[in-house]
């Protein structure tokens, strides 16, 4: 086993969170398929119904300080829930198509969800922090602009004052996409809490993972009865898909260990998706705009279970990762010429010798829980082909192009190049760096020393 830990690979994006009892956990649900869905609902002693997908509902509800949370299989399902519920793409009336607003530099699940349900995706370019730039916001809103989404980008919170206070300017409904920023706050406030209504996604790399998962969150008790409707109208996935989800912790807990001995674990991944015992994270439909059969659906129970587990240890992991990050701070780029952002925003590092600049937030007003650790390197693809040698897998599909992963259809997103000029920048020479609970700070050490090696 000696052999096997010596050709242990350090991954960013395989399964990042999983932990002995998560395996465990998945490991019994497999045998106990009465507990995947909901069937008959019990009822406590108070009347009211008693099962684990309300716990996480309300474990979130007292997280967040809202008051109606609802939970779906996916965090595309749960964006597809609150584009509904803000009637974006009725065209019942006979309006005009509505646009939604959204950043440059952002997963293809967004202008999906956007075009499934009817409506048009808007790209806005990003600022240093790579979030969204409220002078391109506000330079690109139309008469048919009729919602904005705020992505906070790897756990950092965008600007949101201003953000907000253009919305409120043209009457625009604002989104929080929280799918990177899960315990993140902003002015002491935590992210999810600051918009019309926001979304989180549980999916199998992000802050909580119970492989696939996500929720929708608001305040407004109109969105919310809306959002209740589309949740109840929403099928349970199939027992195939709930069987695909939990045998992933399972398996890669085996392919990890082993990924590059003989490279059996590379071989295992591989070949459990050929026999679709793996589900993929983005699907080749999705890259082209097809919308999978299995969204939106609700969330089984089975997967909520998963969620409840990690959810308990969400402070735990998020300081894990700014214990990280500030050594990244530290190590990535030379501590003695630290650069002072203006006006408490993002700045970039001044370039060391090798040409690297890493992303360093200095506001007060925010604290980034750092889901991913950007640096930016001229030669990025380059770069990360040469870690894998060192049985370092950095690459996560943020890399090469403006709305990831790699492969995406920019022309079915309805993204045109030269859009957003700097999320294409970015795109093009962006490395991030893992944070997550199975990095350790051996771990981190041996990331720096390799990336400074390379010239």
């Amino acid at each position: 086993m000696k052999i096997c830990q010596y050709f242990k690979s350090i991954s960013i994006s395989l399964s990042p969170n999983t932990e002995k009892d998560d395996i465990l956990l998945a490991l019994k649900l497999i045998f106990q398929p009465w507990k995947w869905k909901i069937k008959n609902l019990k009822k406590s002693p108070g009347g009211q119904k008693f099962n684990f997908l309300d716990q996480l509902e309300n474990e979130f509800k007292k997280y967040l300080g809202l008051s109606y949370v609802y939970s779906f299989n996916s965090g595309r399902s749960a964006l597809m829930a609150i584009l509904r519920a803000l009637e974006i793409g009725d065209t019942s009336t006979g309006s005009a198509q509505s646009e939604v607003l959204i950043q440059g530099f952002t997963c293809n699940s967004v202008p999906n969800a956007i075009l499934w349900m009817g409506g048009k995706p808007v790209y806005v370019d990003i600022d240093k922090s790579l979030n969204l730039d409220p002078k391109d916001l506000e330079r690109k809103i139309t008469p048919k602009s009729k919602a904005i989404i705020i992505q906070h980008t790897f756990g950092q919170p965008a600007q949101i004052d201003k953000i907000l206070e253009i919305a409120k300017n043209h009457n625009l409904k604002v989104i929080e996409d929280c799918a990177h920023s899960l315990g993140a706050t902003y002015k002491d406030r935590l992210i999810g809490s600051w918009g019309d209504i926001s979304f989180f996604s549980f999916g199998r790399d992000k802050i909580i993972s119970s492989v696939y998962g996500g929720m929708a969150v608001t305040n407004n008790l109109e969105i919310a009865k809306k959002l209740e409707k589309f949740q109840k109208n929403c099928p349970y996935p199939s027992n195939f898909w709930i069987i695909q989800q939990l045998l992933h912790p399972i398996i890669f807990s085996i392919a990890l260990p082993t990924y590059y001995f003989l490279n059996f674990g590379k071989f295992l991944i591989w070949f459990s998706q050929k026999l679709k015992l793996l589900s993929k994270a983005v699907t080749k439909e999705e890259k082209q705009g097809k919308n999978p059969s299995y969204f939106p659906q609700r969330m089984p129970e089975a997967l909520t279970q998963l969620a409840l587990n990690q959810f308990k240890k969400l402070d735990r992991f998020n300081e894990h990762r700014r214990e990280i990050a500030e050594f990244y701070n530290a190590n990535v780029t030379c501590p003695t010429s630290p650069w002072r952002s203006q006006g408490g925003r993002a700045n970039e590092m001044p370039a060391s010798p090798a040409g690297r600049r890493m992303l360093r937030i200095e506001n007060s007003d925010s604290d980034s829980i750092y889901w991913k650790y950007p640096i930016f390197i001229e030669n990025a693809k380059e770069i990360t082909e040469k870690l894998k040698k060192e049985h370092i897998v950095l690459y996560d599909g943020w890399q090469g192009t403006p709305v990831v992963p790699p492969g995406t259809n920019l022309e079915k997103m309805r993204y045109k190049l030269g859009d957003c000029p700097k999320a294409e920048k970015i795109a093009k020479t962006i490395v991030n760096l893992p944070t997550h609970i199975n990095i350790s700070f051996k771990d981190a050490q041996k990331i720096v020393k390799c990336i400074k090696s390379l010239k």
